[in-house]
């Protein structure tokens, strides 16, 4: 009998080695010892890998791995892991995105309690230098002090239940969580990020995307107590490392817990050289029995994968061929893209989610919705969310799924998609369609009549019908050094409104949103990177 091979690029606890030992069918070499270089031409016979984040699977990688089938990251992060081009070669990437839960959420309670107490120096004086000064590590008691958590999550929800056993008062904001979820668990729920901002203490656990990164400026920091304390122990970037760098030497920031930097390993970066902040080298998986779970977990998802049973946590799980007609699969591509798009402009936690489909596409309507609720969570949960799990964390999160179809949608248009997503307070709904076999385009927003390709940077600007707003709107963009790329108008001659779509070259930030909000005939504006 034949085996399959699995390959195991990086260091892994030896639980994981162990449980590939025990299968018959599986030919496993640890090649974790090897440099990169000589790592890549033992690939040529790979079914599967599993890496960690010091390999980089990149176009030399996939090269030389002629017949690999699957790449297990044996972690959260697919930073090091080019998934558009593992897609394009029919290879599945999967990741083992909750094993590690509890450790990151203890070293985040660390570096919170070091905050207040500065044991790390305390140690040092004593062991080190051998001086008994009490008088110099006077600290200050959690209990009664205000936790601010930014995203609450599998990791966020956790260091909410440990803050509020030392008696501290816990506030959490997270803008796709359900108000009801947070309240439930006896936690205080911020409507704005502002409400965060004015907390004693201030942690972050959220992915890193267009959203979350730089979520934490200068901007924000003016709007914090004196004397703040900030932790990330998620993700690098999350925090503007030079606006964090200047308020920490200012003291503004009185105390700043750093596991993750923007570009690591850090040994160079600024930070490290103020008294006032507490680093770790990105260690938050680093636990025994945290690697024992990831360790094996990641075997076991790299035996079902070579044996094509399953593909646990797939990022990229490809359709099947012989089930999907050539002509859907760019409509399902798109019903997740207008789904990603939605839920980037709504901004609040999701309640339901309508998926409505006609003509040809009738009989593929169960996949779109599959394709279309991950559209809707990945923004928001980043790594976490895949093919497998979208519905089950959508029915978990008490999003109502509707999945419907139509003979007609449209008088113009055959075979068309429209997704209908509501939240708290308001509906909103598009449409789409695909030209020429593959030209993806979104025809209707919220009964506006549209023409564009989900694809770039989308501004999209509502407003009163009256003349000047394009000169307005083109007369900020000039300001701020910002080239339109493209601009499509719909209008609603009934209620006197139109909707802009602004699609640019450059990154929009709140400050320019601010300045596109105080035109005169502005309704709504919404920004998102599709």
């Amino acid at each position: 009998m034949s085996k399959y091979k699995i390959v195991v690029c990086d260091h892994i606890h030896q639980s994981g080695l162990d449980f590939l030992c025990k299968q018959d069918d599986v030919e496993f070499v640890d090649y974790s010892h090897l440099n990169k270089d000589d790592l890549l031409e033992k690939l040529i016979d790979a079914d599967v890998v599993i890496t960690r984040s010091s390999t980089d699977v990149d176009e030399k990688f996939l090269n030389s791995a002629v017949k690999l089938k699957a790449i297990v990251r044996a972690g959260v992060g697919v930073d090091n892991v080019n998934i558009d081009d593992c897609s394009k070669r029919g290879i599945i990437v999967m990741n083992v995105p909750t094993a590690n839960t509890i450790a990151a959420v203890e070293l985040t309670m660390a570096h919170i309690i070091n905050a207040v107490r500065n044991f790390p120096s305390a140690n040092y004086q004593l062991k080190n230098q051998k001086i008994w000064k009490r008088e110099d590590w006077y600290g200050t008691e959690l209990k009664g002090k205000v936790l601010g958590i930014i995203g609450f999550g599998n990791i966020g929800s956790r260091v909410a239940a440990r803050a509020k056993a030392f008696e501290m008062e816990v506030i959490a904001y997270d803008p796709y969580v359900k108000d009801s979820v947070i309240i439930d668990a006896g936690i205080s729920c911020a409507k704005y990020l502002d409400d965060i901002l004015k907390c004693d203490i201030i942690t972050i656990h959220t992915p890193k995307n267009t959203e979350t990164k730089n979520m934490i400026t200068k901007n924000e920091i003016a709007k914090m107590k004196d004397g703040v304390i900030l932790i990330n122990c998620a993700r690098g970037g999350l925090y503007n490392e030079d606006d964090i760098l200047e308020a920490t030497k200012n003291k503004k920031i009185r105390w700043l817990g750093i596991d993750v930097f923007n570009k690591e390993p850090a040994i160079n970066n600024p930070l490290l050289d103020l008294e006032n902040i507490y680093v770790t080298p990105h260690i938050g998986a680093n636990t025994l029995e945290s690697q024992e779970k990831i360790s094996i977990q990641a075997a076991s998802i790299a035996v079902e994968s070579a044996r094509g049973s399953s593909y646990p946590n797939a990022l990229n799980l490809p359709i099947k061929e012989n089930e999907i007609p050539i002509f859907v699969k760019p409509y399902l591509d798109l019903s997740q893209k207008m789904a990603f798009f939605l839920s980037q402009i709504t901004k609040e936690a999701i309640r339901s989610i309508k998926i409505t489909c006609s003509g040809k596409l009738i009989p593929y309507a169960e996949s779109f919705g599959t394709f279309a609720t991950l559209g809707m969570l990945k923004h928001s949960l980043g790594d976490s969310i895949n093919y497998v799990n979208a519905m089950f964390v959508a029915k978990d999160r008490g999003i109502n799924i509707t999945i419907d179809s139509k003979d007609s949608l449209s008088s113009v248009y055959k075979n068309l998609i429209n997704i209908e997503i509501s939240t708290i307070e308001k509906t909103i709904s598009i449409s789409g369609c695909v030209f020429d076999e593959d030209k993806l385009r979104i025809i209707d927003i919220n009964g506006f009549c549209i023409d564009i390709e989900p694809s770039g940077k989308i501004i999209l600007f509502r407003n009163t019908d009256v003349p000047g707003v394009i000169g307005n709107i083109g007369s900020i963009m000039e300001k701020n050094n910002i080239n339109i790329a493209d601009f499509r108008l719909g209008r609603k001659k009934e209620n006197g409104e139109a909707l802009a779509i602004i699609i640019v070259d450059s990154h929009i930030t709140d400050d320019i949103l601010s300045e596109l909000k105080k035109i005169d005939a502005c309704i709504s504006v919404s920004y998102a990177v599709i």
